[in-house]
């Protein structure tokens, strides 16, 4: 898997997406805002949020459609648990979007996608669904999903796949059908926690030469606004996981 389709440029942007600023940042700016004008009724929300646009992101080689809808897609992978918190909104209104599909895959500790087993050198069971599926956002906007913290393949860094769909119909199967993808990108990680990461034992046994954030051909350098993920330590040891928070906006239509 030395030169993967995944490694070229990512595709010409298809759709605007945005990255609201959260925590204390947004909080900052936002009582700059207030100060510094007060909105009228006639207002649109969106001209007073904080908003960031970028592109897409490229879809890579290793998807696969009619994964399951479900909020743990770790199965019975090694690896720390990693457990995610998306918000999706609409970038035009930054209002939450209800009953969104956010559908994410990755690779497993040993850097192999379920469903393409040895590309990245290593032998194991492939059943085509690990560290694959998604769940419907609630009411808030919000997508909670625990999975694993991913391992690395060569030529890219550690990073994760990320679809965002509506209007699907759930099957009886437990998957998903039809609607419409909003927005295609990826997930990335801090260098200095995947430095860590990677020391543990169950890490180390890929040793497949891992491409750092910096080296990486597809992540741009722009932070939250090119999918960095906000990590926050889930215990006292690197061994105990990680919780990850991102804002992401989509455009509607």
């Amino acid at each position: 898997m030395t030169d993967t389709p995944e490694t070229h440029e990512p595709n010409p942007i298809g759709r605007r997406t945005v990255l609201l600023a959260t925590g204390a940042t947004a909080a900052a700016l936002a009582v700059g805002a207030a100060a510094s004008s007060t909105p009228t009724a006639a207002t649109p929300v969106a001209a007073t949020a904080v908003c960031t646009l970028t592109k897409e992101m490229t879809e890579g080689p290793y998807y696969l459609d009619g994964q399951y809808v479900r909020s743990d897609i770790s199965e019975d992978k090694t690896g720390i648990p990693l457990k995610l918190t998306l918000t999706v909104v609409d970038d035009d209104t930054c209002a939450p979007l209800n009953n969104a599909l956010v559908e994410i895959w990755h690779c497993d500790a040993l850097g192999e996608y379920s469903g393409f087993v040895g590309n990245n050198g290593h032998e194991e069971p492939d059943n085509g669904t690990f560290l694959r599926g998604g769940v419907l956002t609630n009411a808030g906007g919000v997508a909670a999903i625990t999975t694993v913290y991913p391992g690395w393949y060569r030529g890219r860094c550690v990073h994760i796949h990320i679809k965002v769909h509506t209007d699907v119909t759930l099957t009886p199967d437990g998957s998903f059908t039809g609607g419409e993808e909003l927005h295609t990108g990826q997930l990335f990680f801090s260098e200095t926690i995947t430095t860590r990461v990677a020391a543990l034992a169950e890490y180390k046994v890929n040793t497949v030469p891992r491409t750092t954030l910096a080296q990486d051909s597809i992540y741009d350098e722009g932070g939250a606004a090119s999918g960095l993920l906000t990590l926050t330590p889930l215990g006292g040891t690197t061994s105990a996981g990680y919780a990850g928070t991102l804002t992401l906006g989509v455009e509607q239509g």
